[in-house]
């Protein structure tokens, strides 16, 4: 679980990187699951944009995302939302 502190300055550094996926009408399959956990895996802060066309709204997908990768709801904005997870590596430091 995140603390307040935490989310804030995962917050700031989402906020310069940009969407590395997108999901679309099709929704939220096995497929796009996997590709969000080797992302988190990867990455540990993704940005993941909701299209329109898509119906779903960016915070109740981000929650089922979160709970299928076992990682951390950060922020939505808009259709855009961002996840957290911390790998081995400890690519980001938190505060």
């Amino acid at each position: 679980m995140l603390t307040g502190k935490q989310r804030s300055y995962l917050k700031s550094m989402a906020n310069g990187i940009d969407s590395i996926m997108q999901i679309g009408k099709g929704g939220v399959t096995e497929n796009v699951i996997k590709q969000i956990d080797d992302a988190l895996a990867a990455r540990e802060l993704i940005k993941i944009s909701v299209l329109n066309n898509s119906m779903l709204e960016a915070k109740e997908t981000a929650n089922e995302i979160a709970e299928a990768v076992r990682a951390e709801y950060v922020q939505s904005i808009g259709n855009k939302f961002v996840l957290y997870r911390q790998s081995k590596e400890k690519i980001i430091e938190l505060p």
